[in-house]
């Protein structure tokens, strides 16, 4: 049995080569894997010998080889295979053991590896015969197998390829999205997710899910730390996603302030910004108790023991996610309900390409961020904004662009306290965000995703006592609901940007 090994990441290397040699594999390796098996007292046969021919051009040159291609390629059921490497003495290759140049780490012209991916492939291709490494995570179960059976098994062999050709196709995609980092689509668009981990379920108990991350890169979800509860769903992630951002931009809008959100199925039952984060929080749930209960509660900051203790007085809540945790709110909080999932998180990152598949049809697009500042809003009507109005006209903008369209939101002293979301007329959402608010409307601010096609929408909310709109505006009949504005003695801001969300 022989092994070839070239390897960048030498992680676990020099135990797994012992093994090997301990069952009487001959091992040959190139440049600093050589080296590093010969630092630990093994005996490898430098890649050079085994040609004939030095490494050369710093390097790039040294495994693409007739005597290393045609010991991986040959096909050994074949008699005339065996019998042309016969002619040329070459002796099979039974193992090849490879990681590639870490490209994605520091994106460069020299980290595009050309020697590593053409034996991987080459050895992936020919897994009738030959067993494919390229991970250290691989090494145990392969050295194990080896020894109960010597051998690996075809199913292993099959395994350990399909694993090899998505390591050559990742990577090659990242190489290609480096190259086109001029063009915000791409021609063609390689996406190189990598499993991170399994959900419960999908949507419904019957749909398996799973969570990825495009390879190379660290989104917030990692760098959560779960201090309880039971294994976060698919839909969790969407809502505790949601969230998350929410409060972020809720907070980064109202300068000093604290926030806190509360999603139920991807919208907001209630958000709110306040001077600390349990008045956010309980301002947020007053908006909407009902709502509430098994949603995901957002906190823009750590969730003390007395934040924890208001929180856990409330409706049962599924995820609760915050910048940190007490000691003391982790107990008060699992007290209250063991299987409530307790998210520390870091910020998260920008959204960067959004896609959506449609069974074979898949949609791109920038992510929808929230570019037109409240500074360049402009007025269309004759009343102008208070600064208390303009906290609520950004607090319900904001909760507004998160909402499922058709979205109107209801905005009172800093809390969103009705939301009309997902409806197919933008009245209906605003007769819902209404019932919602109540007798809050009154002497609230109100958003609209996108413009009012006519003004029997606003003429709602202004039945209901809001004395303060925003809206992209962008419509044909923008002076006649600028007209009822005035008439009605409201306010009413222009953003020029809409947020339909789908």
């Amino acid at each position: 049995m022989r092994a070839l090994i070239s390897v960048y990441d030498k992680t676990g290397l020099v135990e797994f080569a012992r093994g090997l040699a301990e069952l009487g594999c001959e091992l040959v390796a190139s440049g600093q894997s050589a080296a590093a098996l010969a630092a630990a007292g093994l005996a490898p046969l430098e890649v050079a010998e085994l040609t004939g021919f030095p490494e050369m051009l710093d390097g790039r040159v040294k495994t693409l080889h007739p005597r290393v291609h045609a010991a991986i390629l040959a096909d050994l059921d074949r008699p005339e295979h065996r019998a042309q490497l016969e002619a040329q003495a070459i002796t099979p290759i039974d193992l090849v053991v490879v990681n590639l140049y870490p490209f994605a780490a520091d994106p460069s012209i020299e980290l595009i590896d050309v020697g590593g991916p053409t034996m991987v492939r080459a050895a992936a291709k020919n897994h009738a015969h030959v067993s494919v490494l390229t991970d250290p995570s691989q090494y145990g179960a392969v050295l194990a197998e080896l020894r109960e059976r010597g051998a690996t098994s075809p199913e292993t062999r099959r395994r350990l390829a399909r694993a090899a050709f998505a390591a050559t196709a990742a990577y090659d995609a990242r190489i290609a999205a480096w190259l086109a980092d001029d063009e915000a689509l791409p021609e063609r668009l390689v996406l190189d997710l990598e499993r991170v981990a399994p959900t419960r379920y999908g949507e419904n108990p019957h749909q398996h899910a799973a969570r990825y991350r495009r390879a190379g890169t660290r989104p917030w979800w990692d760098g959560v730390t779960q201090h309880a509860g039971t294994a976060l769903s698919y839909l969790n992630y969407l809502d505790a996603d949601a969230a998350w951002r929410l409060v972020h931009e809720l907070a980064a809008d109202v300068p000093g302030a604290r926030a806190a959100a509360i999603i139920k199925h991807a919208n907001a039952s209630g958000a709110a910004v306040a001077e600390t984060l349990r008045d956010a929080f309980e301002r947020a749930l007053a908006a909407d108790p009902q709502s509430a209960f098994g949603g995901v509660v957002a906190i823009g900051g750590e969730v003390d023991d007395d934040l924890a203790r208001a929180i856990a007085a409330g409706p049962q809540a599924d995820v609760i996610v915050a910048a940190g945790f007490t000691p003391g709110a982790v107990e008060a909080l699992v007290a209250r309900r063991k299987a409530t999932r307790l998210l520390a998180a870091p910020a998260p990152e920008p959204l960067g390409l959004s896609v959506r598949t449609l069974g074979d049809t898949a949609l791109v697009q920038d992510a929808d961020e929230l570019v037109a500042a409240a500074s360049t809003w402009t007025c269309a009507t004759r009343e102008v904004p208070t600064p208390a109005q303009m906290v609520d006209l950004v607090v319900a903008w904001r909760v507004c662009a998160r909402t499922t369209s058709n979205a109107i939101v209801i905005a009172h002293e800093g809390v969103a306290v009705g939301v009309g979301a997902g409806q197919q007329s933008r009245v209906v959402a605003a007769e819902l965000a209404v019932a919602k608010a109540s007798e809050r409307a009154r002497g609230a601010a109100a958003a609209s995703d996108a413009f009012f096609p006519f003004p029997d929408g606003l003429e709602r909310l202004a039945e209901a006592g809001v004395t303060a709109v925003v809206q992209p505006g962008g419509s044909v009949r923008d002076g006649e609901v600028v007209a009822a504005a005035d008439a009605a003695g409201l306010v009413m801001m222009m953003t020029g940007e809409r947020h339909f969300r789908h």
